[in-house]
């Protein structure tokens, strides 16, 4: 589990296939200063588990479902990337709840007029967006300003864009968006109380264990 508050940015060194995906060493002093094999650390949003710590750097294995699920499949050496411990607990949750489970990717598509940066977005994935909820993109906790049927737009500060990957993003540039889970959670559960009611069933009296029988 993440926050959204991005600890550092670091630089990919490497990238070597493998045979269901790719290995990323990835130059981190921050992330890597407590980090020991196992834990996870997000990159760019999407939440990997460290397979080689050390002197700095670590490594972590993409499979191919991230690598098509998100903007990991254009990675090369040289690339700076958002990097996030996981949270521990007792911390300030500084961000929101970020799982580093990448729901898809958005294009730049630039700053308007009123400094708002503005994101094409799949509308399979805008339908979880809500004007001052939360989204995250790249690993970044941010809050939605408009949330049209194909697009949203967020209000980016200039520390944002100074120690993040969001500073260099351009027009054009893929992004990893993650929705609220919160909003996925509530739509699978209102979408399985519609089908209940419209096929006549409804939960017995008294029962907390789920279970229905049609009437």
């Amino acid at each position: 589990m993440f926050t959204g508050i991005v600890e550092e940015l670091g630089t990919i060194e490497a990238v070597e296939p493998l045979a269901d995906g790719s290995r990323l060493t990835i130059v981190g002093p921050v992330v890597t200063e407590d980090a020991k094999h196992g834990d996870s650390i997000a990159v760019n949003g999407v939440c990997l588990t460290a397979v080689e710590v050390g002197e700095g750097r670590f490594s972590v294995d993409v499979v191919a479902e991230t690598l098509r699920r998100s903007s990991m499949k254009g990675i090369a050496p040289g690339d700076r990337v958002n990097l996030e411990r996981a949270m521990a607990l007792g911390e300030r949750l500084g961000g929101h709840i970020v799982q580093g489970h990448v729901d898809g990717t958005a294009v730049v598509r630039g700053t308007d007029a009123d400094g708002l940066t503005r994101f094409d977005l799949p509308r399979r994935l805008s339908r979880y967006l809500v004007e001052k909820g939360s989204i995250t993109v790249d690993g970044v906790s941010l809050t939605v300003v408009e949330a049209g049927d194909d697009h949203f737009s967020v209000a980016l500060i200039p520390t944002t864009k100074q120690l993040t990957t969001l500073g260099l993003r351009e027009p054009g540039d893929e992004v990893n968006i993650e929705v609220d889970v919160l909003a996925k959670h509530l739509e699978r559960l209102a979408a399985a109380q519609l089908a209940d009611q419209a096929h006549g069933v409804q939960p017995r009296s008294g029962d907390n264990g789920g279970v229905r029988e049609a009437r």
